[in-house]
């Protein structure tokens, strides 16, 4: 393992451990985190969710964290105030590990800055 996939791996471990201090449960995965991301930027509260909603706040949460590089960009609300995203340029085509390593660093990005979470997993 490379030196930045360890730094990854650390940080990520990092997340989890802090989101399992705040929600009282270690999130098992990167679309358990991302689903905490849709619920959070949805901003409409803990509620039961459908399968096809689940699968819309997980496409925000993609959307919002790809959007700290530019990916995608913020359309607006619809009438139930759910937001609506475009692509703003194109992603890199990665195999699905590099998809994954992609989204984690995003996601540890929205973390500390939207959030203002800090992490401790450097040495």
């Amino acid at each position: 393992m490379i030196k930045r996939d360890l730094e990854l791996e650390r940080a990520w471990n990092a997340l989890l451990a802090e989101l399992e201090q705040i929600i009282g449960k270690r999130p098992k995965d990167l679309n358990a985190v991302l689903f905490l991301i849709g619920v959070q930027e949805l901003g409409k509260g803990v509620k039961v969710f459908d399968k096809e909603e689940k699968q819309d706040l997980m496409h925000i949460a993609i959307c919002k964290v790809l959007s700290l590089s530019g990916f995608y960009e913020l359309e607006g609300l619809d009438e139930q105030g759910w937001p609506h995203w475009k692509l703003a340029k194109k992603l890199p085509h990665f195999d699905l590990l590099e998809q994954e390593k992609l989204l984690k660093m995003h996601v540890i990005e929205y973390f500390e800055k939207e959030v203002g979470l800090k992490m401790n997993y450097k040495d």
